[in-house]
């Protein structure tokens, strides 16, 4: 199967035999895929290596046989977004949450858009913390694991902004005491929910439970990127 013009970014790469690229491309149409991006390691390939850098839109020309598809063209299209310092840093975590939560070709559209919002709002103004709880967010919505953050796990009734909730993967948010070890306030919640910035003290507890939340998904596995971005914080 032949595709063209597919709008796409690429997640990761690495070399692949002698003269290739693997790619790991987010794609509107078509979900995560792997690529083979044949000689574009060559002095002289007509493909430059620059043009499948992270964070570039790009229009693909695609081959698929089997679970890889060959790589025919690429179009950069758009404006790349030049993340450095720590949106770079939030940019490989966006990167590394797509690849292992995602499966390879499971369309996906909406995790697509997300993904292309959030990318200018690493290199904005708005806060690297709200940015990527925004996004988490979205990813899990979008492949099926939507947060419960309006209403109790257990009795249904809506949260409330002064009560303090432990959040459970699976079912939703728990009431519990103050001051209960990793508690998140109803209020924090439901700005989640409506996409309203909470406090900073907020937006601590929000990716603590985020965190719990999405290694529950990966069975208990860890991020690389979670590693990474702690040991840049530890060092200031």
């Amino acid at each position: 199967m032949r595709i063209e013009q597919q709008p796409s970014y690429v997640l990761h790469s690495r070399p692949y035999r002698e003269t290739s690229l693997l790619l790991e491309c987010l794609t509107r149409d078509h979900g995560r895929i792997g690529v083979v991006a044949r000689g574009v390691r060559r002095e002289r390939s007509r493909l430059q290596r620059a043009q499948l850098e992270p964070f570039q839109p790009m229009l693909l020309d695609l081959q698929f046989r089997g679970e890889l598809a060959t790589l025919l063209a690429a179009e950069t299209v758009g404006v790349s977004q030049r993340l450095s310092g720590d949106a770079g840093l939030a940019g490989l975590y966006l990167n590394e949450l797509v690849v292992r939560l995602t499966g390879r070709q499971d369309p996906v559209p909406e995790l697509f858009d997300a993904y292309a919002r959030t990318l200018p709002r690493l290199a904005g103004t708005e806060p690297l913390a709200w940015t990527l709880r925004r996004f988490e967010r979205d990813l899990l919505e979008a492949i099926g694991y939507a947060l419960q953050l309006e209403f109790e796990a257990e009795s249904g009734e809506p949260v409330e902004p002064r009560q303090d909730y432990r959040y459970q993967a699976e079912q939703g948010p728990s009431p519990c005491r103050t001051g209960t070890v990793h508690a998140v306030r109803g209020s924090d919640l439901l700005a989640l929910a409506e996409d309203r910035q909470p406090d900073a003290a907020g937006l601590s507890a929000l990716r603590v439970m985020m965190r719990e939340v999405i290694r529950f998904h990966l069975g208990g596995g860890e991020l690389h990127a979670w590693h990474v971005l702690g040991a840049a914080l530890s060092r200031r």
